[in-house]
């Protein structure tokens, strides 16, 4: 999760009138919570252990290895905006539902985003079996 420093443990309806609040909003990129992090610093945390964390997995289990991890909305959206390429900026305009899947491949050459907030079939996502 983001470090809300803060906003921790307040309502969104509580922190809607507060001028920072327009800024998550519209320019993310320069949103620093008082006390916490800044949502730049969050999505490079987060990026940084999703790539890390698949390297490992990649290594003991080969390419094709599939794992889950579990995280909350803002920190889906900022892993899918980093593997689309997509500026900071434009992560509020991703939507994932809770209890959904997104899934990304990440390659030597490039993430490629596979699902986004789904909730259905997942059986795609297996790897192929054998030759």
């Amino acid at each position: 999760e983001c470090d809300y420093g803060d906003w921790s443990g307040r309502k969104l309806a509580e922190l809607f009138d507060e001028p920072l609040m327009t800024v998550v909003q519209q320019h993310p990129s320069a949103a620093a919570f008082p006390g916490g992090e800044s949502i730049r610093q969050m999505q490079a945390r987060a990026v940084d252990a999703v790539r890390e964390w698949n390297q490992r997995v990649e290594d003991e289990h080969g390419a094709d290895a599939v794992y889950l991890m579990c995280t909350h909305g803002d920190i889906v959206k900022a892993i899918v905006a980093d593997a689309l390429g997509t500026h900071l900026d434009l992560f509020q305009r991703i939507a994932v539902d809770p209890c959904s899947v997104t899934a990304i491949r990440y390659t030597p050459m490039r993430p490629f985003l596979l699902r986004l907030g789904d909730t259905g079939d997942f059986a795609g996502l297996l790897p192929p079996e054998g030759p």
